[in-house]
């Protein structure tokens, strides 16, 4: 099928998903979390062609994303199950204005129609995007990387299969078929029937869509994301928290690409690093990029025009030391792509700086940047991190899917 009749076919669906109640959304969610598992041996023989396919093509740690697993599966399912629970956004009341001449003015939450999300190799988006759009009242265009397709595909026939079981369209959520570039440019410029367009992936595909879209676009996703261990940071939660964000899963956008460290605590807390997160890993040490003041201290490579510039999406760091708390701020502001950021130190004046003058959506003080996520936000599954200032900034979740209308009732008013 064509893109543009899958595009036809989820705006002829987007009407009655918005007109569907928050009994029927949820009965969707849970007979398509049902679904999911009901599927598992097809989904996971799906994903095996896509992960034999990748080997060789893709990094390591970008054939973790693609892996799928019984228990990711049996994730996939919590999730929507956990969206199911969820307030529903649609129909609320954000603001209420009763003017002096009788009117009523409602400011009202309603869903944004058809949302497209163009993503990459995590087949996990797949079910995360389709209940978080389902949920806003929205029908969810899907189109994913040629590394996930099969495993995508796979995944979108146990959801259709659920909303057909629950009474809704199947047509409320479609994968696009064609993985070539031409149909990431047809979402991009569906005027009439796309609404809202989401890009989830590297900076190309979000620059691609930024400069080409005349679809409305969010940003999302690039994470050049910064660890910053001031003077007065107790060290080894310094350390700790680094190698969580660092280390725990260096694929994903919320990991930590960058160090920067004080020069009163860089001696002491270098050789932490490098014994920590290089000499005491046999298993993916991880390279450091140094610039000439952290080069003096510990051994590595050093730091490249492009390092502190860099998602490296893998076992890599960027380290450089600061004067203060001050250079480290402007130097995050110069090189951030507007992610995540975090503050190391029991200095409440130095938090307060940080946290008020860093321009990303998500600062932290003294936790790691690997919080950034809906679900740990307490969102349900998140549709991505919004990382512009307009309508949505952060995790984005139900609320920021929707859009809104003034309601107005009155009982004769004229002007």
């Amino acid at each position: 099928m064509t893109t543009q009749e899958l595009l036809r076919r989820a705006k002829a669906a987007k009407k009655q998903v918005a007109a569907a109640t928050t009994e029927e959304k949820n009965q969707a969610l849970l007979c398509m979390a049902d679904q999911l598992e009901a599927h598992e041996a097809d989904i996971l023989a799906a994903n095996a062609q896509d992960m034999e396919r990748a080997k060789g093509t893709i990094a390591p740690v970008m054939l973790d994303r693609l892996l799928l697993t019984p228990q990711r599966i049996q994730d996939m399912a919590t999730g929507m199950r956990e969206v199911a629970q969820l307030p529903d956004p649609v129909g609320q009341v954000l603001r209420r204005e009763e003017r002096p001449n009788g009117l009523v003015i409602e400011k009202t939450a309603s869903p944004m129609g058809v949302i497209a999300i163009i993503y990459e190799s995590r087949p996990n988006v797949t079910s995360d995007a389709a209940a978080l759009a389902l949920k806003a009242g929205s029908a969810c265009v899907l189109r994913c990387g040629k590394e996930a397709h099969q495993s995508a595909a796979a995944i979108v026939a146990a959801l259709q299969a659920g909303l057909e079981q629950a009474g809704l369209p199947g047509d409320s959520v479609v994968l696009v078929e064609d993985t070539t570039r031409a149909s990431s440019t047809e979402l991009m410029q569906a005027n009439g029937l796309v609404d809202l367009l989401i890009p989830r992936g590297g900076a190309g595909l979000i620059r691609a869509c930024v400069e080409q879209a005349t679809v409305p676009v969010i940003q999302t996703g690039t994470g050049i994301c910064h660890v910053y261990v001031d003077q007065a940071a107790d060290l080894n939660m310094a350390l700790d928290i680094l190698e969580n964000a660092k280390c725990s899963r260096p694929s994903v956008c919320n990991a930590c690409e960058v160090c920067l460290v004080h020069r009163e605590v860089a001696e002491q807390f270098l050789p932490m690093v490098y014994a920590r997160l290089v000499k005491g890993r046999q298993a993916n040490p991880v390279q450091l990029r140094l610039d000439p003041r952290a080069a003096a201290i510990i051994p590595g490579t050093p730091a490249g025009d492009q390092d502190f510039d860099t998602e490296f999406l893998d076992y890599i760091l960027a380290v450089g030391v600061v004067d203060s708390v001050s250079e480290a701020i402007d130097h995050i502001n110069a090189h951030s792509t507007g992610h995540s950021e975090a503050i190391i130190t029991a200095d409440e004046a130095a938090a307060r700086a940080f946290t008020t003058q860093v321009d990303s959506s998500s600062v932290y003080w003294n936790a790691s940047t690997r919080f950034t996520d809906g679900g740990q936000f307490g969102l349900g599954c998140e549709m991505g991190i919004s990382t512009q200032r307009l309508h949505a900034r952060g995790p984005m979740g139900l609320g920021e899917l929707c859009t809104y209308k003034y309601i107005v009732r009155g009982d004769g008013q004229t002007r």
